[in-house]
């Protein structure tokens, strides 16, 4: 038998997919049900509502059945109609990608771009919509993770509304790692995938009720089709058919993770992956490193992007992690790659000792590739400190 190329991760501290928490890994062995047994329905309609609560939302979330880059898709095709301006606004890699979903839908569609070490702030925002007041959609990445930066969204939120401008974010890898208010939000697109501790497998959509009527309205909303929202709007209600077969499995490891995020408290949740990521900034700065974030307050707590060195490259840096270290961590993405290097803190891998893990397996392997003095100790007692 053919030796493996790379032997596996003991530790996954990506960006996604991260690793299951145990009481989702457990219910994803669960007996799958069929989809119009009466159970499984009530129990669909009871996940529902436990996901709204946890969400907040006005209206019941949708559950998309597939991971969030479909639930990203059919928004976009859903609410964006040919009557519709779209501001998209770009800091990072992403939400320049999410361009290309949005521009066929809309009479027009304008972009707000910052470097990528930087943030969308509520300023350059009210100024594009003076420039452009003809905005009727504004579209956002919250947590741009090929750059680990994290736009400011209630205060962005804020004049979007002053505008009259519905608000189209993306929270994927931050929703359930940091504080999310839908306060002045019309659609938010997450998954369980990331700091929920699920598999990559579900899309969740909460849209407010001007949303769902801008749907609704909207001439080219998909219909019968995998990228329908409005196809799944009363899904929920037990006794309703579903659009098409649901993915049975995943909705019990969802269940289980909701549960898990509920009983923890969100407020702790969220404490210790902003724990977990400070821990991790503090110790890249003490080792002699840099944070990719131009202003440390730009940087997320869900994912922490690591500036390399000149000379360092990205794959022989995170080969060294991985082979020597037991250690997988993500790299850069397109403008950002061979720039970066990222940790993630989400879920399972949002407790402050992954840091220190992270931390050692980075020293390690870059002591290999370049001369820059590194001091490991700093690094390990600036993050316990933490």
């Amino acid at each position: 038998m053919t030796e493996p190329r790379v032997k596996p991760a003991q530790f996954t501290l990506t960006t996604g997919p991260v690793n299951c928490y145990p009481e989702v890994l457990l219910a994803l062995g669960r007996p799958v049900s069929y989809d119009y047994d009466p159970v499984f329905q009530d129990f669909y309609e009871a996940l529902s509502r436990k996901l709204q609560k946890a969400m907040g939302s006005e209206t019941m979330p949708v559950i998309l059945q597939g991971e969030p880059v479909l639930g990203l898709e059919a928004v976009a095709a859903s609410l964006v109609g040919p009557q519709d301006h779209v501001l998209n606004l770009v800091s990072g890699v992403y939400g320049a990608a999410y361009g290309f979903w949005l521009r066929p839908h809309a009479a027009s569609m304008t972009e707000l771009r910052v470097d990528y070490n930087r943030i969308v702030t509520p300023d350059l925002l009210r100024q594009a919509l003076h420039e452009h007041p003809e905005t009727t959609i504004v579209a956002l990445c919250h947590h741009d993770t090929p750059s680990g930066t994290l736009n400011p969204l209630p205060e962005l939120a804020a004049v979007v509304r002053e505008h009259g401008a519905l608000l189209l974010v993306d929270s994927v890898s931050a929703w359930g790692g940091v504080e999310v208010s839908l306060e002045g939000i019309d659609v938010l697109v997450t998954g369980p995938n990331k700091c929920l501790g699920c598999p990559p497998s579900l899309s969740i959509v909460a849209a407010s009720p001007r949303a769902w009527a801008h749907m609704k309205a909207n001439p080219t909303a998909p219909r019968d089709s995998i990228l329908s929202v409005l196809d799944w709007e009363e899904a929920w209600i037990s006794g309703h058919p579903f659009p098409f077969t649901p993915s049975v499995a995943e909705l019990n490891g969802l269940d289980a993770g909701l549960d898990r995020y509920i009983a923890e408290g969100p407020e702790t949740v969220w404490a210790r992956h902003a724990r977990t990521a400070a821990a991790m900034r503090a110790g890249v700065k003490a080792m002699g490193l840099d944070l990719w974030a131009a202003e440390e307050a730009f940087a997320s707590p869900t994912a922490t992007a690591i500036r390399l060195p000149e000379g360092v490259d990205e794959t022989a840096l995170r080969t060294l992690m991985q082979t020597d270290f037991g250690v997988v961590v993500s790299s850069g993405r397109a403008e950002t790659f061979n720039k970066l290097i990222r940790v993630g803190h989400m879920g399972p891998t949002a407790y402050p000792m992954y840091a220190v893990i992270a931390l050692t397996a980075l020293h390690g392997a870059m002591a290999r590739l370049t001369d820059r003095p590194l001091n490991l100790g700093a690094a390990i007692e600036a993050a316990a400190a933490i």
